[in-house]
């Protein structure tokens, strides 16, 4: 099974199995390959020139699978719409909360069950920078190999 493929320097491609990935209990799995997927344009990078990556520090948003030292992958050319995460400025500080529009009004909000409600004064200067379209965060640890 070949495991990378690199097309030119912008495109890599990476097998993709034909069966879903059991979460629960195991069961047998294939070997089948269905394709192959560009996690540049197809999966995470719609919008090259509009995509940009920021490391989250903190863990605010936590409830949210983003975790300290994730890297999130922010699209600017998206439309922010309710529910979305989003990379916001309130009065020059940058940082990534959850927007949420009710009866019209948008609001910012943590996502950390244990932090209070997020107060956004309410003459801040607020820009909503881009929205995050996706996580990625290690699931091995770095260090010396055992």
């Amino acid at each position: 099974m070949q495991a990378l493929r690199v097309v030119s320097g912008d495109e890599v491609y990476i097998p993709l199995i034909l069966h879903a990935l059991c979460a629960g209990f195991p069961s047998p799995a294939d070997d089948y390959i269905e394709g192959e997927i560009d996690l540049n344009r197809r999966h995470l990078i719609a919008n090259r020139p509009a995509t940009f990556l920021f490391r989250v520090a903190g863990d605010c948003m936590r409830d949210a699978g983003i975790f300290d030292g994730d890297l999130l992958i922010v699209d600017r050319s998206l439309t922010p719409k309710h529910g979305d995460v989003v990379v916001v400025f309130v009065d020059g500080e940058r940082s990534v909360k959850r927007l949420l529009v009710e009866d019209g009004e948008p609001k910012l909000v943590f996502e950390n069950r244990d932090w209070p409600a997020y107060p956004v004064p309410h003459m801040a200067d607020i820009e909503i920078w881009g929205v995050a379209t996706c996580a990625l965060h290690a699931l091995r640890q770095k260090g010396p190999s055992r």
